[in-house]
């Protein structure tokens, strides 16, 4: 998997922990890179030790200044409290993108069917990239909302950064039923076989692996087909090597005697 996903992709998208720190300094030096390659994985999610009292201080905090909500939506970035939708959804609309950005990885994590429509709007309408990227994370926490079109039109045409993290939660949407799978899939091969960006491809790849189960026959093989075209024809490494993982743990005879017979042919770039 690519640098940018290999960690946090291994993990379904409610165990991820946003420091809106890391965020912030991201968009404060104006850097290329992807703000959730600085996520903290050290399973603080799951830490219940002073979580109360944490998220009382958090409740005062997001009624505070800009310093104190920042402090407060990093608090909620990290752990689930009913209490705090009533102050997150108002900050999606704050001027401050770090604002915004971080209340809507909080609405990730403490998922409100409320705030699909705003979060929806962001993802269509928000000027900065990284909101939109926080949102196309978000929505990935929301499968039985109607967030599927959604996003696979942002997979279609926002920038890298939005599109890689639309193919992880289209993985998250399609797990729910095995219709939107199937929509989810032939967009996610078509991104696999269009998309500029090696790591939105090397992205679709995993997500289509996710789904392989609940597909039917004829698709699974089709995927199987595509993961088989990206060993034999993508220019990077990092994408046919996804490919090879992904393959390798298809079960299909016919497809698993293909795969041997490019390795033993020295066929595989």
């Amino acid at each position: 998997m690519n640098d940018i996903s290999d960690n946090q992709l291994n993990k379904p998208l409610a165990e991820l922990a946003i420091d809106p720190d890391v965020l912030a300094k991201e968009l404060a030096a104006e850097i290329q890179v992807d703000p959730l390659d600085d996520i903290d994985f050290d399973g603080s999610f799951n830490k219940q030790t002073n979580s109360n009292v944490e998220c009382d201080e958090g409740l005062l905090w997001l009624q505070s200044g800009h310093e104190e909500r920042l402090q407060g939506l990093r608090i909620f970035c990290e752990y689930r409290d009913p209490r705090c939708i009533q102050f997150l959804i108002p900050l999606l609309q704050e001027p401050c993108p770090v604002e915004r950005m971080s209340a809507v990885y909080a609405l990730g994590r403490n998922p409100c069917p409320k705030a699909v429509d705003l979060l929806l709007q962001i993802l269509k309408q928000d000027s900065n990239a990284y909101v939109r990227r926080a949102t196309a994370w978000s929505l990935g926490n929301y499968p039985d909302s109607p967030v599927l079109e959604p996003l696979i039109e942002t997979l279609k045409k926002d920038v890298a950064a939005v599109r890689l993290w639309a193919t992880s939660s289209l993985a998250e949407v399609g797990l729910s039923s095995e219709l939107k799978a199937h929509r989810a899939s032939q967009e996610l091969l078509e991104s696999l076989n269009v998309d500029t960006e090696p790591g939105v491809r090397s992205n679709c790849i995993w997500s289509l692996d996710r789904l392989l189960e609940r597909l039917d026959e004829s698709l699974q093989l089709k995927v199987s087909e595509a993961f088989l075209n990206v060993l034999l024809q993508d220019s990077e490494s990092s994408v046919r090597y996804e490919a090879r993982i992904a393959l390798e743990q298809i079960k299909n005879p016919l497809i698993q005697n293909r795969y041997k017979n490019l390795i033993l042919e020295g066929l595989l770039i």
